[in-house]
Order: structure tokens, then sequence, then C-alpha cells
């Protein structure tokens, strides 16, 4: 028991959670699980869930959780590498060792290519969608983050359109990649940023840029060119909590309620709510936006578009509870409570390869061996080290 003391706790929480399961996507709105579409995981994914499962939930991190979740995990494996019997030096290296594992972990989320969930849709006339993504002319895009880098992206997860909403660019659109690519722009005024969905021409944002009452205005130049303005995660959470009623009068289309960058995803659930009854009294729009910038391989949100539809009812927000749960948990207790609410969101094929892969890393550890033999798969861990010639 003692020898396989992690396997068994693994086992036992695998167990645990799936008693205590949540949904692998809901309806941001309702809370509920959406009745128009399910999360596909591929063989691939199925296959490594546990790498797979553990990059998407670091990936899903608020950005003061990040932070805590990889010092505390950084710290913790330091000390238990460094306190395991051995010479001072093997100790050091050990310790070193085992703290690169979070942080290469991270990397691997933000950057290593594998495969992902993608959202299929069973409702007619709906259209899958992304309202706020970037590219490499963006200032902070990612370097050869290029057009159809960001539409092979949304179509592994299927997306069937993106807005691609540059900071201060806007764009005209293409067709000619993966999936349509449509007109937007993000501009930056006033402590806040607008997603503009449509074709707009370029224009001076200094008016914009003084105050709120002189940014709201904005709303009204954008319909002028017959665009829609969106309210951008976080800054009118952040900056205009107080002002969102401006926000309406002046003309607002609608408000995002869901984004997957890490500072937006600090967006505490009863704010969201408070915006989704104000969305619902005004007849207006709430939207998710991956936010793409060429970082991470998963997607947290998406859109169902109801083609003939308008306002409110118009689009329904897919999200993963990975993500809605950011902003109500403390940063503090990150390096397990993402875990814990990880184990909770997976599926039974997930956790069925969760157990396969514990159950032979056990075999192929557990047979005791004489020193200087390897570890190997039952009678293999006979044949396949040292011979013994004592």
């Amino acid at each position: 028991m003692r020898r396989h003391l992690l396997a068994v706790a693994l086992g036992l929480a695998l167990f645990a959670a799936a008693v205590v399961s949540l949904p692998g996507i809901v309806d941001v709105v309702t809370g509920a699980p959406p009745g128009d579409a399910v999360l596909a995981r591929p063989a691939g994914y199925l296959l490594l869930a546990p790498l797979s499962n553990t990059l998407d939930a670091m990936t899903f991190l608020s950005l003061d959780r990040a932070l805590a979740f990889l010092v505390t995990w950084v710290l913790v494996l330091a000390v238990l590498g460094a306190i395991r019997r051995g010479t001072a030096w093997r100790r050091v290296v050990r310790a070193v060792l085992w703290a690169l594992v979070p942080v290469v972990l991270a990397v691997a989320a933000v950057l290593m290519p594998r495969p992902v969930p993608r959202l299929a849709a069973a409702q007619p006339g709906a259209s899958v969608l992304d309202f706020h993504a970037h590219t490499e002319a963006s200032h902070d895009g990612r370097r050869g983050w290029s057009l159809e880098r960001v539409a092979a992206w949304h179509a592994r997860q299927g997306f069937q359109g993106a807005y691609i909403t540059d900071h201060n660019r806007p764009f005209a659109g293409s067709n000619e990649a993966a999936i349509r690519l449509l007109p937007g722009a993000e501009f930056s005024v006033y402590r806040q940023h607008v997603v503009v969905l449509g074709a707009v021409a370029p224009f001076d944002l200094a008016p914009y840029s003084r105050d709120t009452p002189g940014m709201v205005e904005l709303f009204a130049e954008l319909h002028r060119q017959g665009a829609f303005a969106i309210a951008s995660l976080p800054e009118y959470w952040r900056n205009h909590r107080a002002d969102l009623d401006q926000f309406v009068a002046a003309g607002v289309d609608g408000f995002e309620i869901l984004n997957c960058s890490p500072k937006a995803l600090a967006f505490p659930s009863a704010d969201r709510d408070d915006v989704i009854a104000l969305a619902r009294r005004h007849d207006l729009l709430v939207t998710g936006a991956s936010d793409t910038h060429g970082w991470g391989r998963v997607t947290c949100v998406w859109n169902l578009t109801i083609a003939g539809t308008h306002g409110f009812a118009s689009n329904h927000v897919v999200g993963r509870p990975l993500a809605l749960q950011q902003g109500d948990l403390p940063a503090i207790d990150a390096a397990w409570s993402q875990l814990w609410l990880m184990f909770r969101t997976i599926s039974w094929p997930e956790r069925i390869s969760w157990l396969t892969w514990i159950v032979l890393i056990s075999i192929w550890r557990g047979p005791p061996r004489r020193k200087g033999r390897w570890p190997g798969f039952g009678i293999l861990a006979r044949s396949v080290g040292p011979r013994d010639t004592t």
C-alpha cells in the first residue's frame, strides 16, 4: 500500500470526483448542459487523457491562480526531491529536475501541438462562431500567427467562423482559409476595449479616449458604419462596473460574459449574472471569446449563433466549467483545487484512460527488484535489466 500510495490516492480521487461530477460544457446563461451541442474528444485526446486533461486545466487558470499553481508545485516538488534518500548531489539534482516538471507542463500547455476537443452542434440553423480572435497583426499576437493558422486553430475545435479583431487594425475579411474569417477589430479607448463586429474604415480614436462619456460615443460611430459594438472583458468589469447603464444608453450592442484570456477568467460568477440580467432586460447580445493571440491550444468557449434571430436570444454561449469557476476560487489553493475541478469535469472515457495509465505504471514499478535491475512489466522485470551474477 505504501509503495502504491500515489496510485491509490489518484484512483480514489477519480471515483470521488465522479460522484460530484460536472458536465464538460454548460450553457453559460443557464448553467445547464446545452441540449444542442456536445463536446467531442478525439481518440488521441482520450488515449493521452492524463496529459490532455492536465494541459487543459493549466490553460484555463486565471492569471493569479496560474501564478499560485506554478509556485506551489515548484516548491512542493523541489522539497520532495530534496528529502528523498541519496547523496547530497543526487538530492540537489533531483530537486531541480522535479521542480522543472510544472514549468515544462506550463510551456507545453502554451506551445505543444496536441489533440483537442471540438464542439459538435446539432441545432439546425446554428453556426459555431468565435467573436474575438487575434493574429500576428496585433501588437501582442504570437509571431507567425497568420490568418491560416488562426483558421486552422478554430477549425480543429469545431468553429465554423471567427471574427478577426486585431488591436486597432480593422480586418476586411477573407474566405480562403479553413473556416470563414469575418471582418472586425478591437479598439482601445478610454479604459475599455470595444470589439467591433463588421467592416469599418479606420478613424481617429482620440475623441473616445478621454473619459467615459466620450468613450461611449464610439458606439454611435460604429453603428453609423454598419458595425456592432461589444464591450470586452476584463475592462468593463474592472474599470466600468458602475458605468454599464451608460453603455446601454449609448447603444452598446452586447457584452462578453466569458473570455479565455488569463486576466478575463477572473470574472466572478455573481458579476457575470448581473451582466446577463442587464443584457436580458435590454435585449442585448451576450458573447464568448477565445481572445486567442496564438498562445495555448484549446478554447474555453464557443458561440452557437442562431440564424434569423437577434438580440439576447440570438446567441448561446457554451463554456467549460473549468474556466467559468476561476473567478470564484481563491488563488492560494489553485495547486489542488484546479486538479479537483479537472477530475470533476472529465468524462468516463477519460476516467478509464486515467485508471488504465495508473494501473500500467503501477505494474511497471510494482515488482520488487534487486539493486541494479531495471523496471519492467511482470516477468519482463527479470529479463530486461543487467544480469545478476552474484
